[in-house]
This record gives C-alpha cells, structure tokens and sequence, in this order.
C-alpha cells in the first residue's frame, strides 16, 4: 500500500483534539472520513502529535495508507473538497517510503503559543489567542524561563493524565519575543523539543504568566520545577492561544518535489 504524508492546518475550536474518539468530532475523525470517500476501508492514519481539545495545527503531519498509488497533488485536492466544511486544510501531501512514520520518524516538534495583552475584549483572534487584561513584564517571564531550558524532570509541569513513560524531557527552546497588536501587545512563546509531555506547554506558559503578572518571582519557577509536584505548577492556561507550528524530520520529505 503506497503510503502518503500529509502537512495539516486545523482551527482546534469545536474539535476535542485531533485523537479519534466515540461520538465526538475530531481532527483524525474528519480526515478519515474524508479519505473514506476516495477509497473505503483504509487503514487508520497517524500523526506527528495528538493535540488536545481547543488546540490548533498549523504544521501537523500525519501520513495514511492508500490502496491504489495517488498523484500528490490530486490526494491533497481530493482531501480537501471532502474535508469541506470543516475547518481543516491538507497544505501537502507527498508519497513517502513504506516505513516512513509521521511520528516515529520525527526528531522535533515546535510549539507556538499566543498571548495578547490589552484591556480591550480580542475579536478577530477570539479563540486563537489567550488574552490578559493587563501588561506583563517580559523580562521577568524571560528570566522565568530560563531555568527550564535543557534537560530535567518535568513532573511539576506534566498532567495528571500523561501516559509518558517517563517524566525526562530535554527543552531545546523556549524564547519569548514581543510583536505589536492594537491597543495592546502580542507576546509568543516559541517552544522546540524532541517531544513533550500531556499539557506540558500549557502548564509551562500558564506558570511563566504568573511571573509576568509579578504573583510569582522568576526564582520561584525553579522551585516548582526541583519540586517535581503537580501541586507546584502555576495554572495551566487555556487551549486557545496553542498552536503546533512544525514538525521535524532527519529529512524534510515536503522538501521533495511531489510525485
């Protein structure tokens, strides 16, 4: 069965995450349906990560099995007008080897996440970004941040839920940069691991806020991290402002021209 990856962008609001599930709408839900009516009986697909409910995907990849061999570019077509009305576009598509997998084959993940600040309710990017009433110091988040890059344990900042086997994570990025938005400020959190923990982004951004807000001095996060304790995290922050930027391979296979 020729095998294709598939580079995705999805709006997370009204899907619970991209994980299948019984009876609720879901990204991996939509995109079998889809493939479902270019060929019955395919395979399930995989991806890169399953994001959680609310979550958005800018650069998923997943890959699925077809029976018979597709040009790249009428599958991404054909996806697309059956993926119709939801809001999920196929960006990509390329035939990959047989034991090419969209998650085991990758070696990174990036993360975005969107934080605005203004007093002003968000309208245009209501669901897309996390908002604050108020200003937050950048610094004091910058200098937060800084005790979690590298290798650590991430308890503190791992769901209760996590089905990781282990709480070891290495934290390759985590830079915080500025950008203007009107009548406030956009503050993004760009974050790169080889992969992540259940909430892990999430947890982590939610904890650095608080250093923004001065409730919490940059040291603290420190602390909360050597506690590996659940209870030591600052609040976990909502969905909206996620995004799963970009996925990396050894080889980026959407680099080669499509077959």
């Amino acid at each position: 069965m020729p095998r294709y990856a598939l580079k995705i962008e999805y709006h997370g609001q009204g899907f619970y995450g991209w994980q299948r599930q019984n009876d609720l709408p879901t990204v991996q839900t939509a995109l079998e349906q889809a493939l479902a009516k270019l060929e019955p009986d395919l395979p399930s697909i995989a991806a890169a990560g399953r994001t959680d409910t609310g979550v958005h995907g800018l650069g998923q990849v997943a890959h699925c099995d077809m029976r018979k061999t597709w040009d790249a570019i009428k599958l991404k077509g054909a996806l697309n007008y059956h993926l119709k009305p939801n809001r999920i576009a196929v960006l990509d598509c390329r035939q990959v080897d047989q034991d090419w997998h969209a998650r085991f084959s990758a070696v990174g993940r990036d993360y975005l996440f969107r934080l605005v600040c203004r007093a002003a309710p968000v309208t245009h990017d209501a669901g897309l970004v996390w908002q604050s009433r108020h200003p937050l110091d950048v610094d004091a988040m910058r200098d937060g941040a800084a005790f979690l890059l590298g290798n650590h344990d991430f308890t503190t900042f791992r769901s209760t839920m996590c089905q990781a086997k282990s709480p070891i994570k290495t934290l390759d990025v985590l830079d915080i940069t500025t950008h203007d938005y009107p009548e406030g400020q956009e503050i993004r959190f760009h974050v790169k691991a080889r992969s992540f923990l259940h909430n892990q982004v999430r947890s982590l951004v939610g904890t650095l806020e608080r250093c923004g807000a001065g409730a919490w001095p940059p040291e603290r996060v420190a602390e909360a991290l050597a506690a590996r304790d659940r209870a030591a995290c600052g609040p976990v922050c909502p969905p909206d402002g996620l995004y799963l930027e970009h996925v990396r391979y050894e080889t980026d296979v959407f680099s080669q021209p499509p077959s």
